[in-house]
């Protein structure tokens, strides 16, 4: 706006100058020409300064200094009389570097300036037509010119602040998409693990059955052909099981789960386990199983897979004892056996399973039953035996329930009631 301006202001007074009736000193019109070329190198230098290190309040206050004394220079060589037009810049500049009010004092400050200059310098001019009109025009255009920097300033404004938020979306985007791909990637490791523990939990299972049994018929096949033949339909039934279950995994995958019974699942567990030989199994029951969500009843039905196949791999049990308790608070699941026991004393007190058993099954059941709200552990001394406990709290599918009481301390639990072999 200011070039433009410059521009009109340097037009109109050399052409005046040039076919006026009155000529002009050639000194006078060289200053005029030279101040205006002053105006146009100093906004140059404005603006070059501000590009590189922005513009301080000090620089601006001798900025608008210098240019409102080349404006008085312009104007006292200027036989045309346009160059106060200049005069309007001062407020609209102002409001760009000191805001609204510097501006709208500045306008009153210029206006008063010509008002002044008539009062001194034409006798009766508030009888005068052009002066009065004069006045009356520099004064809407000093309004014109400080509503238009308040738009432009708003308009800034607004841009900034387009610009900062489009800044921050798009931080925000590539935030989510980091987001995203470590959800991504935790999902993927989650999953990882948990067909891991099924894998170990059910098939790991029953495969170590198979090779139990495969052995035990191997050892009998001369000995007790009888025995043998048992020990091979064990074998056949561990197969077909695991096979079962494998099929079941997959239906659960596909969102295809079917209806699951841990009564049922142990009475067949226990049924077929004293089939194929090995220790003496017992089981019993207390309370309904209702109201338990199945993740629950899984996560019990895996810990006495688990305590079933260490009794037979590890602890060359005679008996291992099953108890289930269901209780208003939680369940709990009790494998006994009569076995070895743990080989450090230490371990007699209740330690976390992971801790006081290595293996992976045991530290699968871990982290299977914690995210429902579960506790596993193992007791145990030289020669006295195993006992494994696994708990789970009644409300169904609840992760993460850091105030639920634990149902081996709840007095609610019923105790034993009924005992089937």
């Amino acid at each position: 706006m200011s070039s433009l301006l410059y521009a009109a202001v340097l037009f109109a007074g050399v052409y005046y100058d040039l076919v006026g009736d009155e000529p002009q000193p050639p000194a006078r019109t060289a200053g005029f020409v030279g101040a205006l070329g002053a105006l146009f190198a100093l906004d140059a230098a404005e603006r070059r300064c501000h590009r590189r290190s922005g513009t301080s309040r000090a620089l601006a206050v001798s900025v608008l200094v210098a240019r409102v004394g080349l404006f008085a220079a312009v104007t006292s060589c200027d036989s045309a009389g346009l160059s106060r037009a200049l005069f309007v810049l001062v407020p609209f500049t102002a409001y760009f570097a000191f805001g609204r009010r510097a501006s709208l004092v500045l306008g009153a400050g210029c206006a008063g300036a010509l008002l002044g200059r008539y009062v001194l310098t034409a006798d009766g001019w508030y009888a005068d037509a052009e002066a009065i009109s004069d006045l009356l025009m520099f004064a809407l255009v000093l309004t014109l010119t400080v509503s238009m920097a308040a738009v432009a300033t708003g308009e800034q404004d607004a841009r900034w602040r387009l610009e900062s938020t489009v800044r921050e979306l798009s931080a925000s985007h590539h935030r989510l998409r980091a987001y995203a791909a470590r959800v991504a990637e935790l999902s993927t490791a989650e999953e990882r693990n948990r067909l891991a523990r099924e894998i170990h939990d059910s098939i790991g299972h029953h495969l170590t059955a198979i090779a139990v049994q495969v052995e035990k018929a191997e050892a009998f096949r001369d000995l007790d052909r009888a025995e043998s033949d048992r020990a091979l339909a064990a074998a056949r039934w561990s197969a077909r099981r695991a096979l079962e279950e494998a099929r079941l995994s997959v239906r659960a995958l596909r969102a295809e789960p079917e209806p699951f019974s841990l009564a049922g699942a142990l009475t067949e567990l226990v049924r077929h386990g004293a089939d194929g030989g090995g220790p003496h199994v017992t089981l019993d029951v207390a309370g309904e199983e209702t109201g338990y969500a199945e993740r629950q009843l899984t996560a019990l039905y895996r810990a006495a897979q688990e305590g079933l196949t260490n009794a037979r791999r590890h602890a060359d049990a005679a008996h291992v004892h099953l108890h289930v308790e269901y209780g208003p608070v939680g369940a709990r699941l009790t494998v006994t056996d009569d076995g070895r026991g743990l080989p450090d004393p230490a371990a007699a007190r209740s330690v976390p399973a992971a801790r006081s058993v290595p293996g992976l099954g045991l530290r699968g059941l871990r982290e299977r039953l914690r995210p429902l709200g579960g506790e596993l552990s193992v007791r145990g001394a030289p020669g006295e035996g195993t006992t494994l406990t696994a708990t789970v709290p009644r409300a169904a599918d609840s992760p993460d329930l850091p105030g639920l009481p634990d149902p081996l301390d709840s007095p609610d639990l019923p105790g034993p009631t009924g005992r089937t072999s």
